[in-house]
């Protein structure tokens, strides 16, 4: 009789944890970062890639024109999967590319940039990757779309086709 009590009891407390977990499996909480928030560049100051020559990012952004600025390292292999697509663009008159270059060492960005040639305007040097934090960067490679100033659309992860040619229209 305990036995029979004992076994029903445990039976019912296994079924009990099984529908709990089951439900919080039907709750989805991942988070989806917001591609298209309209919000400001981060002011910061950072050096030149290859130079001991430091930069405002006041004096990079111009108002009424499109930058793109791509957050890329000579070890991330997506970044080197994405490289023709950037070259495609700074091929866009209307279009500047700023790259920043994350956690990298100068020899080795360097080295990346001229084996695969550069389509950034200007390289910037985030050696401890807190440029990329002020921006909202995840990981390596990312890329803002900035206009007037402020960030219009966001991607995050290596650029590609579908990419360039929502970019293209963009910026039209």
């Amino acid at each position: 009789m305990k036995n029979k009590i004992f076994t029903t009891l445990l039976i019912i407390i296994f079924f009990i944890i099984f529908l709990v977990f089951y439900k919080g499996l039907e709750n989805s909480n991942i988070y989806s970062p917001n591609l298209n928030v309209e919000k400001s560049i981060p002011l910061f100051e950072a050096k030149i890639l290859g130079e001991n020559k430091k930069i405002n990012s006041k004096d990079i952004f111009v108002e009424n024109e499109f930058y793109l600025v791509n957050i890329w390292a000579s070890w991330c292999v997506p970044c080197r999967d994405e490289h023709p697509f950037l070259m495609n663009l700074s091929k866009q008159k209307n279009i500047k590319i700023i790259g920043i270059n994350y956690k990298d060492k100068n020899k080795d960005a360097i080295k990346f940039l001229k084996e695969l040639n550069s389509p950034y305007q200007t390289v910037l040097s985030d050696f401890d990757g807190t440029i990329a934090i002020e921006w909202g960067a995840y990981g390596v490679p990312e890329t803002f779309l900035i206009y007037d100033k402020k960030i219009i659309k966001k991607f995050i992860g290596p650029l590609n086709q579908n990419s360039l040619f929502e970019l293209k229209k963009l910026t039209q």
